[in-house]
């Protein structure tokens, strides 16, 4: 009933169902490429090098005469991949060290916040080309990567979260009638944490998906021939003055699934905040 309920309350925000159909179009596309892509995506056709749009390449075809828009389609399967999988890492890892800094507090507050202050104090582009520059470019290195980047912003939410539940009456009362850290940790303190670890792994599946695109834009992320939206820009850069089409489509895509994404998180803040509802 409660998730019903939420589905209802983020269907009356425009700015959610537009990010929902972005979403659910590229979810879609992603899931059946095989069966929507027109051409493989990693064949080479040097005979159709840089051909523009047309009836037979509705995006063109790069440098190689591989087929743009089939590289779009299985582009979306490996940036959400990365962006989904490297966040999921992010909460999992986020919520073990945020929960048991707060519970715990003192030396294990300060030896796991001032780790993840660590972490955080890097620009996340730079710790990601660090990490990938040692682990390698494979799309597993590069979903433990987002993870790892994105783990010290979920952990600082959960920790405050925790801080804040652990001095209320019922966690008081449970403590007190002799329930072990473990139980109170995953049964009482871990729900009460989900709405706003839930917005801000939406709102990170956003940034994992820009990270992602910088890091294959600079010749670090994806290896090729594997289609990624972020390398098919940086093979469009290189062939700009002769084939400009060739950077529209990816950079489209990119712009609408984060602006989706980010939408998506704004709405479902304001659902899940009983603070913020009204102020839409």
């Amino acid at each position: 009933m409660e998730i019903r309920h939420t589905v209802r309350e983020l269907l009356r925000v425009r700015l959610a169902t537009f990010a929902l159909v972005v979403l659910g179009l590229t979810i879609a596309a992603a899931l059946f490429a095989p069966w929507l892509a027109p051409y493989d995506p990693i064949k080479a056709k040097p005979w159709d090098s840089l051909q523009a749009p047309s009836s037979t390449y509705w995006l063109g075809a790069d440098r190689l005469g591989r087929d743009q828009l089939s590289r779009l389609i299985y582009g979306a399967q490996v940036s959400l991949l990365i962006g989904i999988a490297g966040v999921s890492i992010a909460v999992t890892l986020g919520m073990g060290i945020g929960v048991a800094a707060g519970w715990y507090r003192g030396a294990c507050d300060e030896i796991l916040m001032r780790l993840m202050d660590g972490l955080a104090a890097f620009p996340s582009l730079l710790l990601a080309l660090s990490l990938v520059a040692i682990t390698g470019g494979t799309v597993l290195n590069i979903i433990l990567v987002v993870g790892i980047v994105g783990t010290p912003w979920v952990a600082r939410v959960i920790r405050s979260q925790v801080l804040s539940l652990r001095e209320r009456e019922f966690i008081v009362a449970i403590e007190a009638l002799g329930a072990q850290p473990g139980r109170i940790m995953l049964r009482h303190l871990l729900p009460n944490c989900l709405a706003p670890v839930i917005v801000q792994a939406s709102l990170s599946v956003a940034a994992a998906i820009l990270l992602e695109a910088s890091l294959s834009f600079l010749g670090v992320g994806v290896k090729p021939p594997t289609p990624t939206w972020g390398g098919m820009l940086r093979n469009a850069f290189e062939t700009v003055g002769q084939a400009p089409w060739l950077t529209v489509s990816p950079g489209v895509m990119i712009f609408l699934v984060v602006l989706a994404f980010n939408f998506f998180g704004d709405a479902l803040r304001d659902v899940l905040d009983p603070r913020l509802r009204g102020t839409r």
